[in-house]
């Protein structure tokens, strides 16, 4: 499979980069990225000199070297964009860019079958971080009250993380109704209790030294119960990414969430 990198001059791009080329069945054919346009991409990954050079057009790339996927960790500022135009030029693709909202999501829908493509966009592709919000989704049947702490490194520009969302999202499946709180809170700071999503406080920590990391707390009676999950390295998310780009042959349209592909 010839595969185009997306932000290969990032963190998670060059990862993605090393990844794909240490799969005997994957060919990375394309490199673009902003920030690194003209050099080798093997030389800015610390692998030597590949014969792939940055490029800062995707459009341009995808028609120069006609992949069969493109793997997209950018930003949200321009996900959105580099999503139509990798299939305006009929290539399937796989996202871990986060920030895509459900409105941005069912666009994206619309757009894939329009264009006869497949796409997997995943707020995470560590397998255990997918483990955790399953975990989770199935501890909401048991307890009304949790809280949910993302932390993150302090170059993540979102918040919250997409991960805490479509954890959030999985835990309001578990409920008829949110659980009504009996006391009358008073914030000495502002926001300090969070932000809320369907009755779930859901709080962002970004500082330097941090990955990715997320604490699901759940109380009950005389109890808590804690699901933790931390990406200690960012070769973490990798058997996600290659399992999505495999996978994608054998879908249809859009699949959200890599625990669809498990």
């Amino acid at each position: 499979m010839k595969i185009v990198v997306n932000g290969a001059g990032g963190n998670m791009g060059k990862e993605v980069v090393r990844a794909v080329l240490a799969q005997e069945d994957m060919e990375l054919c394309g490199a673009v990225d902003l920030n690194e346009v003209g050099k080798d991409v093997g030389e800015i990954c610390g692998l030597g000199c590949l014969g792939v050079n940055v490029t800062s057009d995707l459009d341009y790339t995808l028609k120069r070297v006609q992949p069969q996927v493109v793997v997209d960790f950018t930003t949200p500022f321009v996900v959105m964009k580099n999503i139509e135009t990798t299939m305006d030029n009929g290539v399937n693709l796989v996202v871990g860019t986060t920030g895509i909202t459900n409105v941005d999501l069912e666009k994206v829908r619309l757009k894939a079958a329009e264009k006869g493509v497949q796409a997997v966009i995943a707020p995470n592709f560590a397998l255990g971080a997918v483990m955790m919000m399953n975990f989770a989704r199935q501890a909401a049947r048991y307890f009304n009250n949790v809280e949910i702490i993302e932390l993150h490194h302090d170059k993540k520009v979102d918040a919250p993380s997409g991960t805490a969302l479509k954890t959030a999202e999985m835990i309001l499946e578990q409920r008829e109704t949110p659980p009504k709180s009996t006391v009358q809170e008073l914030e000495k700071v502002p926001g300090v209790r969070g932000g809320e999503m369907g009755g779930i406080n859901i709080h962002s920590v970004r500082l330097p030294g941090l990955i990715a990391h997320q604490e699901v707390i759940f109380g009950g009676v005389g109890q808590t119960l804690t699901i933790r999950h931390d990406s200690l390295n960012r070769t973490s998310f990798m058997p996600g990414v290659i399992l999505a780009i495999r996978k994608l042959s054998s879908i249809n349209g859009v699949v959200y969430g890599l625990e669809n592909l498990l």
